[in-house]
């Protein structure tokens, strides 16, 4: 067990693996479940060791048919009940459109808002849910407490609520809300 915990860290140094590259053949399901709080349930159970859900999260692709696990050799589906990430810490430097915000996500990756990562409001059901996008079609729900700080940046321009970082504004109404 402890070489696979090496191996998992070591992995998870290297950053997400280039999964839009590989084009394995669909292997069917994997029972694993990530929850809308950012756990990561295996065949019911919670995976406890961080490095093990940070490794799987290298492997992690959307696409057209839904969240997947990939290697060069296979491609499992997963369930994805929200966002498959969660933005846990929030930081800010600056005003408007200089403003820096940085996330870090319960994977422990660092994202700077910007063209690169944007922001996205959802307002329906239960409220203003904002996302980040990490990659590719990944976004991390951001955390409640890490919410309330970015409700605090909010401001109004040419008649719209929004947040402004890494030289964009990024609306509480825009078409991207809906993604």
């Amino acid at each position: 067990m402890q070489l696979l915990a090496e191996a998992a860290r070591e992995a998870c140094s290297r950053g997400a693996a280039p999964v839009e590259k590989w084009r394995p053949a669909h292997c069917g399901a994997l029972d694993l479940v990530i929850k809308a709080n950012g756990a990561w349930i295996y065949q019911g159970s919670p995976i406890s060791r961080p490095a093990m859900v940070k490794l799987f999260s290298t492997v992690l692709r959307r696409d057209p048919e839904g969240y997947v696990l990939v290697t060069p050799a296979e491609k499992l589906s997963i369930t994805v009940e929200d966002a498959p990430f969660l933005a846990v810490e929030m930081a800010s430097a600056g005003e408007g459109l200089e403003r820096r915000i940085r996330f870090r996500t319960n994977v422990d990756e660092v994202i700077d808002v910007g063209p690169d990562h944007p922001l996205r409001f959802d307002q329906s059901g239960e409220g203003l849910k904002p996302y980040v996008l990490v990659r590719s079609d990944l976004w991390a729900l951001v955390a409640r407490s890490a919410t309330y700080d970015l409700v605090e940046l909010m401001e109004e321009r040419d008649g719209r609520l929004g947040v402004a970082a890494g030289g964009t504004f990024f609306p509480i109404d825009s078409p991207e809300a809906a993604a």
